[in-house]
Formats: structure tokens, sequence, C-alpha cells
């Protein structure tokens, strides 16, 4: 509960902070965040973080597969599945979020 209640004054304070500093402020910071969002190194940095993602989604999958045996459900074993050979291939197929699912 008392972490609760923390976040909770953290949040009104930074609104309140926040909607003092103005429409300028705000416009700054979205450009710095777009200015640091679109460093060469930041997007290497996530990428290498994706792809190690997607190889420890595939491990994973062999692990809990040998375990549970044919009860993983179909969908959750076609992701997987498809995010391997996205890896291997190096071209992305389907997205998480853009999928027929």
């Amino acid at each position: 509960m008392r972490y609760r209640l923390t976040f909770v004054a953290g949040l009104a304070l930074g609104y309140v902070f926040g909607t003092r500093a103005g429409r300028e402020r705000y416009e700054q910071i979205r450009k710095a965040a777009r200015r640091f969002s679109e460093n060469p190194a930041v997007r290497n940095t996530a990428e290498t973080a994706a792809q190690q993602g997607r190889q420890y989604a595939g491990k994973a999958f062999h692990t809990v597969s040998d375990k549970v045996g044919d009860r993983v459900p179909a969908s959750v074993a076609q992701r997987v599945r498809s995010l391997r050979d996205r890896n291997m291939n190096g071209t992305p197929e389907d997205d998480w979020g853009s999928s027929n699912t």
C-alpha cells in the first residue's frame, strides 16, 4: 500500500509540474525524445535487444514444448516459429502486433 501511495503522489507531482511547465517545455522534451530515438546507436541497441529476445523466445519455446508436449496452443507455436524463421532468414515476416490471431 505504501508503494502505491508513493506512486500516486509522484504521478500527481509530475502532473502538476508538467502543467506548470507549459506547452513550450513539452515541445522541447518531445523534440529531445525524437532525436534520442532516431540516434543510430540507440536504434542499433534496440535491434540487438530485439534479436536476442527472439533467440530467447525460440529457446524458451523448445524448453517448454519439451516439458508440456502438444499442449502448447497452435497460435503460440506459430508465432514462435515465425520469429525463429525471421531470425534465421534475416527477413521480417509478421510483427507480433500485426498478426491475424
